[in-house]
């Protein structure tokens, strides 16, 4: 079995690999069918009343091995295996070569390159709140400054140069001339266990963790919109095509928290296996 004194196959150096930036965690209700259509069958799904806790990881790197890129994890649901209980990344998309090439064999995770479109609109906040008073004392409230920044991200996934519509997401912030000086919540350390594997590019069970060092605060849930009917095929049987209608059905489950990660620093450590 590899040992983290590995060094990666494909320029990512020694482990643990550190990924720095901001992200965005968002845990839906996601049906369980829904989402053990992409666990192996000797994972049980952590589930009740026919829901399990699923989602998506919406991240920007501004440092890491790969350089500069966006990554887009969409959870399909916890699955357990005594003694702990792990998420399950149905599809990881994002924007490098060398970013996927390396979750696919190293990590053993669902990769696929797509392109990640952004636009941003800013819109004059004016309501003020009845809280107001108390807001201007720590620092919170509006003032004529505050702007709401609205970005849209749509994301395609891309294969032989033919881009294929995952979903958009549409993300609200407030921005001032002040925002240096806004709570971007606690600091916090974490670690978030994961399996991967079982995949064409690595058929081993796997297990990694991430340990995370942030700014952390709850936000109001990102919009997710789906692609038109127009750009879902109607053949189920075609195995990428069923998966792809899944991992949306994923991202347009219903919300039920959003966390915001400021000043990230991830470690990857390099995965185990479960299996012989």
């Amino acid at each position: 079995m590899e040992t983290s004194e590995a060094n990666s196959s494909l320029g990512y150096g020694k482990p643990p690999w550190v990924f720095k930036g901001s992200a965005l965690y968002q845990l839906h209700l996601v049906k369980a069918e829904t989402a053990r259509a992409f666990i192996p069958k000797e994972f049980r799904l952590v589930e009740a009343f026919g829901y399990t806790l699923g989602g998506f990881f919406l991240a920007n790197y501004e440092d890491s091995p790969a350089g500069v890129f966006d990554e887009l994890v969409i959870i399909a649901g916890i699955v357990w295996n005594p003694p702990v209980s792990c998420a399950w990344a149905a599809r990881v998309l994002v924007n490098s070569d060398k970013a996927c090439a390396h979750g696919r064999k190293d990590v053993g995770l669902p990769s696929q390159v797509a392109n990640f479109t952004k636009s941003v609109s800013a819109i004059p906040m004016t309501k003020r709140s009845r809280f107001g008073g108390f807001l201007d004392k720590i620092g919170m409230s509006y003032s004529p400054d505050d702007m709401k920044n609205c970005m849209d991200i749509q994301v395609k996934k891309m294969n032989n140069h033919k881009a294929t519509d995952i979903c958009s997401i549409n993300l609200t912030a407030t921005a001032s001339k002040n925002d240096k000086q806004r709570w971007m919540g606690p600091a916090v350390k974490m670690s978030l266990p994961s399996f991967s594997g079982r995949t064409e590019y690595n058929p081993h069970l796997l297990k990694y963790s991430c340990q995370i060092e942030c700014r952390l605060r709850a936000v109001s849930p990102a919009k997710v919109l789906g692609p038109s009917a127009s750009n879902l095929e109607d053949d189920d049987d075609d195995e990428m095509e069923y998966k792809r209608k899944l991992s949306i059905s994923v991202m347009l489950s219903k919300p039920i928290l959003a966390l915001e990660f400021n000043c990230l620093e991830m470690k990857v450590e390099l995965p185990v296996l479960v299996d012989d």
